[in-house]
Parts: structure tokens; sequence; C-alpha cells
């Protein structure tokens, strides 16, 4: 089931660097919406979407290899 035990570090700095985009994300966010700032929400939107590109490559890099069904 894990990858490599080479490339657990990587993984978990891809599972732990998304999770913090989506938490910045999402409170630049706020911010940006509650003050009506455009450039705070769109901030914020960019590290809500690069959260999800981490999390995803890290999914999708777990799952390599292992039949679907």
């Amino acid at each position: 089931m894990v990858a490599d035990t080479s490339d657990g570090h990587f993984l978990l700095v891809k599972k732990l660097g998304g999770l913090v985009a989506i938490i910045i994300g999402c409170l630049l966010t706020a911010v940006g919406v509650t003050f009506e700032s455009t450039s705070t929400t769109t901030v914020g939107v960019l590290f809500l979407v690069l959260g999800a590109v981490l999390l995803t490559l890290k999914i999708i890099r777990r799952n390599q290899g292992s039949p679907l069904g």
C-alpha cells in the first residue's frame, strides 16, 4: 500500500503542505470577502487551489500501481 519508504517524507510534505495551504486559503478568502478586498480573496482562492492540487497529487501518487477493482 505504501509507495516507497524513500518517498515517505515527500508525500508527508505534500499532505501537510496541502492542508496548510487549504487552511490559509480559507482564512484569506473569508477575510477578503468580509472586507471586500479582491486581491486578498484572489490570493485565498489561489491557496485553496494549490492545496487541492497538492492533495490530489499525493493521492494519485499513492494509488499508482494498485488495481481499481
